[in-house]
């Protein structure tokens, strides 16, 4: 297994983590397969969406936020109530295709650690299903 280490800035964020997991791919050599990504987190998530155009992101988060406020009539007393709630509506994890030595993904699509509680530290890990190594 490895690990991808991605720091946040903010409370709310999409952050590209892109080119680190094609990065990984690359490093260990993987032509073929899958790599499956999962986020270790109760208050973040991975999704993949547009990375072309960053509207799309504040799209996101602002509807995210609208609809799940940060401040509300929780039972969770913590104050990160509504991270718990749009981790689990997002998920924690991602399957992709390795192809070539590339992750497939279509022309305007990023993978995004998005972010619900920070600024924090966290870890993406990653596994690979190769069919064969460079």
């Amino acid at each position: 297994m490895y690990k991808i280490t991605v720091t946040t800035a903010n409370r709310t964020e999409l952050k590209d983590i892109t080119f680190d997991v094609n990065r990984l791919v690359e490093r260990e050599n993987i032509k073929d397969g899958i790599c499956v990504l999962y986020l270790p987190h109760t208050t973040a998530a991975l999704v993949i969406n547009e990375n072309y155009d960053p509207s799309v992101k504040n799209d996101i988060m602002g509807w995210l936020g609208r609809n799940i406020p940060s401040t509300g009539n929780y039972s969770h007393l913590e104050g990160n109530a509504d991270a718990h709630i749009k981790s689990s509506i997002v998920g924690n994890s991602l399957i992709l295709i390795v192809e070539n030595g590339r992750i497939m993904l279509g022309k305007w699509q990023g993978i995004f650690l998005a972010e619900f509680d920070g600024p924090r530290t966290r870890e993406v890990w990653v596994k690979f299903i190769s069919e064969s190594r460079r």
